[in-house]
């Protein structure tokens, strides 16, 4: 879920991103499917709403031209009480809506609770469908099941400052082991700024280091899940992304407490040479200091021209279970989430689309676009798609571990494995 606007990447954010534990639910169909009466459909509000509204307004207005005797009623409710919001729906199908959008990374605890319709056949039987990013498609499933249609999507690259790079004669790092010494050498040549504005804080930031040098966050065996922080591959990541967290680069006292929004912020008012950013973040950085002197280059993997997997967030549009009618629900979701509006909102809102196609179409249109087009083609990855996420996330585990080997208090494999136990913990209770 995108987090910039949404706080669901959340682009994530906007998009930190989080989950929401599983609810104990009385959710089951309806066991009817009516085509006629009002389709209730709840979207997550914005701080701007007026372009997002328009866009849905006029898929509303086609969606009722095709449908006699229906009408959508849509609702717009706040990112900060969705949990509530959805937990009483599940709950009671007489305040649930018949579809809506809700955050990828909280897909896990909603299907636990039963609250969501399985849509693989319709995904399948749907000509676009063909379409959707595999990888993005991904985050849309659980135990290989699809209850999404995945709407937008926030990824993150790297932003650099055009003027200081040319300035120094340097270049943007075309492998992921670049980037703190290149961001060393700029710290030195001009003390006044970062050279990577990064955070203590910043887990969709660090992620990609961990999966870059081979980890993962979890590994998946017959069902069950087991932490995989503590491994070889994943405590190089680790060590990777904390040496940028150091005086000579981002310092400490400065950059401990940092998330996404804050280590983005930096590079938006001018103290810092990078920054790791989505592509939600586009308007925040047009309107500060970088202006017109700033590029956008993919986070580069281990090898030399290699891309790291980035961390997909975004929203997704799904079918309550217990809708009673569902036909009515899942078209106006296939119209709302489909190649035409997906462009519309764009064009409206900058939400990077789903479908490859549409990507590469934008991408040749919007060179801003193309770092984040060819990070998505080389593949994304996610967190762990189980509800014991929500409690890990909640607990702040992965954020609390960099804070531990950034601050001196522990090493990264003392830090990892206290982590590792905690995840564990989790995922079996």
């Amino acid at each position: 879920m995108r987090l910039r606007r949404l706080l669901v990447i959340g682009a994530l954010g906007a998009l930190a991103l989080s989950g929401c534990a599983p609810v104990q639910s009385t959710s089951q169909s309806s066991g009817t499917d009516e085509k006629t009466g009002t389709l209730r459909v709840w979207l997550f509000d914005e701080v701007n709403r007026a372009p997002k509204e328009a866009v849905v307004a006029e898929a509303v207005k086609e969606f009722e031209a095709r449908n006699s005797g229906v009408k959508v009623d849509v609702q717009y409710i706040q990112i900060a009480s969705r949990a509530e919001r959805f937990k009483a729906a599940f709950s009671d199908a007489k305040s649930a809506p018949d579809a809506a959008e809700f955050g990828n990374t909280d897909l896990a605890g909603y299907v636990a609770s039963g609250g969501f319709a399985d849509l693989s056949a319709d995904m399948a039987a749907w000509p676009e469908g063909k379409d959707l990013s595999p990888s993005l498609l991904e985050t849309a499933k659980v135990d290989g099941k699809v209850y999404g249609i995945p709407w937008f999507v926030g990824l993150r690259a790297l932003y650099y400052r055009t003027d200081v790079f040319a300035e120094l004669g340097v270049r943007p790092p075309k492998s992921i082991e670049e980037i703190a010494p290149l961001a060393r050498r700029i710290r030195a040549a001009k003390p006044e700024l970062y050279g990577i504005s990064v955070g203590g804080k910043y887990t969709y930031a660090m992620l990609p280091f961990v999966w870059a040098a081979g980890g993962d966050v979890a590994k998946q065996d017959g069902g069950t899940w087991s932490s995989a922080v503590d491994s070889a591959s994943s405590r190089s990541g680790i060590a990777r992304y904390t040496e940028l967290l150091k005086d000579d680069i981002c310092p400490p006292a400065q950059c401990a407490q940092n998330g996404g929004d804050a280590s983005v912020q930096q590079f938006v008012s001018g103290k810092a040479a990078m920054t790791i950013g989505g592509n939600f973040n586009r308007q925040a950085v047009e309107a500060g200091a970088a202006k017109g002197k700033y590029a956008v280059v993919p986070l580069p993997g281990n090898a030399e021209g290699s891309i790291a997997p980035a961390f997909a967030g975004g929203n997704l549009l799904g079918v309550l279970k217990s809708t009673p009618r569902r036909t009515l629900a899942k078209e106006f979701m296939q119209l709302l989430g489909g190649k035409q509006y997906q462009e519309k909102l764009y064009k409206a809102m900058g939400n990077l689309p789903t479908f490859t196609d549409l990507q590469r179409t934008l991408g040749a249109d919007d060179p801003f676009v193309k770092p984040f087009i060819a990070t998505s083609e080389a593949g994304t990855k996610f967190v762990p798609v189980t509800p014991a996420w929500a409690k890990i996330d909640a607990q702040a585990v992965l954020p609390n571990m960099i804070q531990q080997v950034i601050t001196g208090a522990q090493q990264v494999d003392q830090a990892s494995s206290a982590a590792a136990r905690l995840m564990n913990s989790a995922f079996t209770s």
